[in-house]
């Protein structure tokens, strides 16, 4: 049967069920033993979060969720690096770049207190607004998902730990762009041509259009800053193209194009505006890794 993104029939937000064969009967999270429901083919449409890796963190109405993979079997513990072409982590990818609904089901763990005390909980639709790859606390390589929940549910409780998480503002393709003041006076200085491709975007108003690009991404846990050296101005094209890790910048700000490690553009930078060597240096490090680089590649470890 084809995979069903969304809310299956009949199951409410806060429903709770005995145990995974309920979850699998129910159509809400359909493996009986893996936390990641999808392929890389067509998504992830369910993901279990239960306190099985130690680096998970559940803050509610956004979870900083790991991939699977390369955990000892006895043990929360990672033990090797983690894949991202794994089926589960390939999943998650894909509905990231597809802006696919992933159903999230809380189980027992003491380390959330959105979890239930027994069985498992259906917490409603999330999206994965961003992934990348990271060193875990075990010292290995893992995969890190967070996935923010669609507004317009029944709320979670309990209300007073949902934290906000600031600089975020949420478009209507539920991608995330902060369209500041500093984004607006970067994309004014060039005229709204891509630093990248040089080209505008002509409107019916008469008016080009850009997009204001972070270059180290707002929110937590990346923590970037809604600052001029944290900003690009870019079309919609190449925008998507280096939020989904398939553009990188070097230090020399070379436009690398990650399929083929192959650069495409040099970047020119106006008047006062540049951007900061650290924060270029983040953005290479969330999609190829503190590991796994050639020799011939150094350009593009992470600034110090």
């Amino acid at each position: 049967m084809s995979r069903f993104f969304g809310t299956p029939a009949g199951v409410k937000v806060g429903q709770f069920f005995i145990d995974r064969r309920e979850l699998h009967e129910a159509f809400v999270h359909r493996p009986t033993q893996a936390g990641i429901s999808g392929t890389k083919l067509e998504g992830s449409d369910s993901i279990v979060i239960s306190g099985g890796y130690v680096d998970d963190e559940d803050h509610g109405d956004y979870i900083i969720y790991s991939g699977h993979g390369g955990k000892d079997p006895n043990s929360p513990r990672q033990i090797m690096d983690q894949s991202r072409d794994a089926s589960g982590n390939a999943g998650l990818i894909t509905s990231h770049a597809a802006a696919l609904p992933v159903r999230v089901v809380r189980g027992k763990h003491k380390g959330s207190p959105f979890a239930p005390p027994a069985g498992y909980i259906y917490s409603g639709l999330y999206l994965v607004t961003q992934w990348w790859m990271e060193l875990g606390r075990d010292g290995f390589q893992i995969i890190r998902f967070r996935l923010e929940r669609i507004d317009e549910q029944v709320p979670l409780e309990p209300q007073a730990l949902n934290v906000p998480d600031p600089e975020f503002a949420t478009t209507i393709v539920s991608r995330r762009i902060r369209d500041s003041q500093l984004a607006r006076e970067v994309k004014k200085l060039y005229d709204y041509e891509c630093q990248v491709c040089e080209q505008s975007i002509p409107t019916s108003s008469n008016a080009s259009y850009a997009e204001g690009a972070h270059v180290r991404p707002l929110g937590r846990p990346h923590l970037g800053h809604d600052a001029l050296s944290n900003i690009l101005c870019l079309c919609p094209n190449h925008h998507t193209q280096f939020d989904l890790g398939g553009l990188i910048l070097t230090d020399e700000m070379e436009a690398i194009e990650t399929r083929t490690m192959t650069p495409i553009a040099s970047l020119a930078f106006r008047k006062h505006h540049v951007v900061a060597l650290s924060n270029a240096g983040y953005h290479r490090a969330l999609w190829l890794g503190a590991r796994g680089l050639s020799s011939d590649m150094r350009l593009l470890q992470p600034s110090a």
